[in-house]
């Protein structure tokens, strides 16, 4: 299992400590540095400015969101950052969610299955550099056909570095787990969990079965975020973790249409997960938090003493993820590091 480090996105402003985060990944030989973003600091940005003190570490976004840029926009920056890294970028991309699409983005959020199918073709035509591009979708039209009619088929005046610049797709659902396996060249679950390994699997088979799959089952990467708390009290250690649990899934969507709510629901936490709903959606926040089962956050990440990690990392390692994504502090990340080899 690779290790790759979580930088995340950001509350009122950059992350402290995070740049000696990233020395330490890359000395410990990490493989790769990940940013995100929601609404509000971006993700393509931070990683050009972080990455520029790399030299080796790859740098993806985990996720860029494809409602706030064109396909084309996106490439665009894909490429510019693959050139100027030399080769190490991943393109990790998401449709997120209807309120955030739809309140932010001000970008109609149904069919995103639809929708990520051809933001990810159109993705590769200009990564190919065959032709001018041309594309007629139901969301994306390359020409506009309208407007001023001046409209006309362009390839990137660019050549990219790499024609085939790897795309990630960020899915919770079992349907769009299976496009990932069969667009893509990887998958960026949340709240992965080796209870749920065999549930994601049979989905990526279903994606690997499609003619023309992009990628076979022994070279399509899974790169998740794992929370890892080392502390000798359990307890203080969920207590780490469990603001984020209630957030995604008490707070992060509507009430009827919150995927993060549907992952731990899976899980068997369908009655906790309401509960939480419940608490976080009339503000009571600190209650959501501690209705969040100790065992909960176990499934889900790793807390304890060093030794309660090392056993438990067993499990996560017979899974279908290539990547464990962490964050912390340098001397946590060696620690980590020492764990997983």
């Amino acid at each position: 299992m690779k290790l790759g480090l979580s930088a995340g996105y950001w509350s009122s402003g950059p992350p402290a400590g995070v740049e000696e985060q990233i020395a330490a990944a890359e000395d410990l030989g990490f493989d790769s540095l990940w940013t995100a973003e929601a609404y509000g600091s971006d993700a393509l940005t931070p990683l050009a400015w972080w990455g520029a003190k790399t030299s080796r570490i790859k740098l993806g976004t985990s996720i860029v969101q494809i409602s706030a840029r064109t396909p084309a926009a996106t490439a665009m920056a894909a490429m510019s950052l693959d050139h100027l890294s030399g080769g190490r970028f991943i393109l990790g991309l998401g449709a997120s969610g209807p309120q955030v699409v739809e309140g932010w983005y001000g970008q109609p959020y149904p069919r995103p299955l639809e929708r990520t199918r051809e933001y990810v073709e159109i993705l590769h035509r200009i990564f190919a550099r065959e032709a001018p591009v041309e594309f007629s979708g139901h969301h994306y039209q390359m020409p506009y056909p309208g407007g001023m009619n001046l409209g006309k088929p362009l390839k990137s005046t660019i050549h990219p570095l790499r024609t085939d610049i790897p795309i990630f797709l960020a899915a919770e659902g079992p349907k769009n787990v299976a496009l990932a396996a069969e667009i893509a060249d990887g998958w960026l679950p949340l709240f992965m969990s080796p209870k749920s390994d065999k549930f994601y699997r049979d989905a990526l088979g279903v994606g690997f079965a499609k003619d023309g799959a992009r990628r076979k089952p022994d070279d399509f990467e899974v790169t998740a975020i794992v929370p890892v708390i080392v502390n000798k009290d359990i307890e203080a250690a969920a207590d780490m973790v469990r603001p984020m649990l209630a957030l995604y899934a008490g707070g992060m969507g509507a009430r009827n249409a919150n995927f993060h709510f549907d992952v731990l629901a899976r899980l068997g936490y369908e009655e906790v997960c309401l509960r939480v709903q419940d608490l976080y959606l009339v503000g009571k926040k600190r209650e959501a938090m501690a209705a969040i089962p100790t065992q909960m956050v176990e499934d889900t990440a790793l807390i304890g003493p060093v030794e309660k990690i090392r056993d438990d990392l067993a499990a996560w390692k017979e899974t279908c993820l290539t990547t464990m994504l962490v964050s912390g502090p340098p001397p946590l990340l060696e620690l980590i590091a020492k764990a997983v080899s």
